[in-house]
């Protein structure tokens, strides 16, 4: 916690975007393993759910009946988007493969943007899967995501300033007599939702549950209070500090450190150009599109979409959209694909290794 509070204070200090995101996860990053001779850190994951759940609340607050007509009328476009994406990934992790000479199903599930646990699960359960080469592209990839995309959307390339985000956050920040007594109400059943769609293994279930349980009282009429900016950086600590001890960069193998950050940066940039065709088939701004299409994670995207003031609603359906469809989809197309390539693999090594 004094870590993470330090590390918060000085990303505020030096004016850096998402500071009580970013600090706490790099000062954790660094600092458990700067004092793991010391003591072993230790930040337990219903924590980490706590703040998933405030997040989840509050992206729930910005769906109302016009950004559900939107999101209807988005809906080819989301099954377009997440193809085209997924394809991109696809084809950067064809090119990896063949310079590093790697089977293609250990890249291409390595390369797969998001779902880091649920491609873990899927590696097991798949023969001839190299488990370490498939995690270190995943979390390398996620490297990059988490401190590329917040430098680039509060860069002037998307309009965007880090001080007049400042100045919009602080005239219209929401008070904390504001809070009550409807919070209660909010809170109870955000809560009731996290824990039933944990029960059931709803993907993202302490997000999404809130998220969608808000989402139907706020659009039934019932007033849900904004929560004030010291929550929502407390919720952005508890979220940073989790992450920052879940990567371990020191376990990275060197050789695939340059092909894994390269074809991170390549689909950094293909989500650009994705955001850009978004912007003009739409009509929504660039900030707006971009998070849509960063291959993140839903709650750091939903985070900085608030942020910036962008339209939180489409980028979290552009978001859940994606992660359904990994979570739901991919695997058995994955299945498919990979019984038609192994045979032919197998056959390769054996042609190749008989005289």
């Amino acid at each position: 916690m004094a870590v993470s509070l330090a590390g918060g204070a000085v990303f505020s200090l030096i004016h850096a975007p998402l500071p009580w995101l970013l600090g706490p996860m790099v000062f954790t990053l660094i600092g458990a393993r700067a004092l793991r001779k010391v003591s072993k850190p230790l930040w337990p994951g219903f924590v980490r759910n706590i703040a998933m759940i405030m997040i989840g609340y509050s992206i729930g607050l910005t769906f109302t009946q016009s950004t559900l007509a939107e999101m209807g009328h988005q809906l080819p476009s989301m099954f377009l988007m997440t193809a085209l994406l997924l394809i991109f990934s696809g084809l950067i992790g064809f090119c990896v493969s063949k310079l590093t000479g790697q089977p293609l199903p250990t890249i291409i599930m390595g390369s797969i943007p998001g779902g880091l646990s649920q491609m873990i699960i899927l590696a097991e359960e798949t023969k001839g899967i190299d488990l370490t080469v498939m995690t270190f592209l995943q979390v390398s990839r996620l490297l990059m995501i988490i401190f590329c995309v917040p430098l680039l959307v509060f860069s002037p390339l998307f309009g965007n300033s880090h001080s007049a985000i400042e100045a919009a956050a602080s005239g219209s920040q929401a008070a904390w007599g504001d809070l009550f007594p409807n919070v209660l109400l909010f809170a109870a059943v955000c809560v009731a939702a996290a824990w039933f769609a944990a029960k059931i293994r709803f993907p993202s279930a302490y997000l999404l549950g809130p998220m969608i349980s808000t989402a139907i009282l706020h659009l039934s009429g019932v007033h849900g209070p904004a929560l004030p900016a010291g929550l929502l950086d407390a919720a952005q600590l508890m979220i940073g500090t989790y992450v920052g001890l879940l990567l371990r960069p020191g376990n990275l193998k060197l050789k695939f450190m340059l092909f894994s950050f390269l074809s991170g940066l390549v689909l950094i940039a293909g989500s650009i150009g994705l955001s850009v065709l978004l912007t003009k088939m739409h009509g929504v701004s660039s900030s707006t599109a971009f998070l849509s299409m960063a291959p993140g994670g839903m709650d750091q995207m939903g985070i900085m979409a608030k942020e910036i003031n962008a339209d939180v609603a489409i980028v979290s359906c552009y978001q859940i959209f994606r992660t359904w469809f990994i979570y739901f989809a991919v695997p058995p197309l994955l299945r498919l694909l990979f019984k038609r390539i192994m045979p032919r693999t197998k056959k390769e090594a054996a042609s190749a290794a008989s005289p």
